[in-house]
């Protein structure tokens, strides 16, 4: 499994989010299988984001897309971003899930 991790600032996270949902890179048609965003608890005004692929190379095509929006329409939701592809290596649930009711 691979990842694409993305960090950095939003002035206004709603904004920021609505434009995330929009979808402009199409994360389904780029080969992401799932993602997920965490948003920094000491500055919720700072998210990450991380997409998992099956390959690298969708990784690394999706990332090339995302820079052509950082740098047109995205800059106007946020700043500075950084990004890596990573690779799990390993995955270990130490607990339990809550039970649902």
């Amino acid at each position: 499994m691979f990842i694409l991790r993305i960090q950095h600032p939003v002035p206004d996270f709603a904004r920021w989010k609505r434009a995330f949902d929009a979808d402009p890179a199409d994360r389904r048609k780029s080969g992401v299988i799932r993602y997920s965003i965490q948003r920094s608890v000491a500055n919720p005004k700072f998210v990450m984001i991380d997409l998992e692929f099956d390959t690298v190379r969708e990784a690394e095509v999706l990332l090339t897309k995302m820079r052509r929006l950082w740098e047109g329409s995205g800059s106007s939701v946020m700043s500075s971003p950084e990004a890596w592809i990573v690779e799990t290596v390993e995955t270990v649930e130490l607990a339990e899930p809550a039970p649902t009711a």
